[in-house]
């Protein structure tokens, strides 16, 4: 993979980042849950780290894990697996 070149693991996170911030309940949870501020949130939108807390986040309350997967046109165990990727991915830069 060339430096720069997101993954599918990436694309399907940040399909699910933008799916939990569309719902207000969901995204209020997310924000209080992991402590991220909008700013920080905005400054590190691609940043593996925290497209791995999305998942785990989803993953922590199985009905938001089926919404959101529903949202995004996967199955929920392929959202899984694309967090469990990301889990591998080491940042090029």
């Amino acid at each position: 993979m060339t430096a720069g070149t997101p993954t599918d693991a990436h694309i399907i996170a940040l399909s699910a980042l933008a799916a939990t911030l569309t719902d207000e309940r969901r995204a209020r949870r997310f924000l209080d849950v992991t402590g991220i501020g909008t700013d920080d949130l905005r400054s590190r939108v691609d940043d593996a780290g925290l497209l791995r807390a999305v998942i785990g986040f989803l993953e922590a309350h199985e009905p938001d894990l089926v919404a959101v997967s529903e949202q995004i046109g996967l199955k929920p165990e392929q959202l899984v697996a694309a967090g469990r990727a990301l889990e591998t991915y080491e940042d090029p830069t």
